[in-house]
């Protein structure tokens, strides 16, 4: 396999998990999987797709609060005392 083409099937990869996505696209992504779980109407293939969906999504928006946690911690820190 080209290394372009590597390149190209890694971000096809992050993409379909959802690592590429916004905080606020993934969190409007996972409303709307809730939503279609919640009305029920799905098959159990369909179903269990998406919550797998679902469950990426989470991930997605728990890392980037993380990393927004770590930041504001981290300029919290840095900051001179005041006093």
């Amino acid at each position: 396999m080209s290394a372009k083409r590597a390149a190209a099937n890694g971000t096809a990869q992050a993409s379909a998990t959802g690592d590429l996505l916004s905080y606020e696209q993934a969190r409007a992504e996972l409303a709307s999987v809730v939503e279609r779980l919640e009305s029920g109407g799905v098959s159990l293939e369909e179903s269990l797709a998406l919550w797998e969906r679902g469950e990426q999504l989470a991930g997605t928006c728990q890392r980037w609060l993380d990393g927004a946690r770590e930041r504001l911690e981290a300029a919290r820190q840095s900051r001179p005392a005041s006093g």
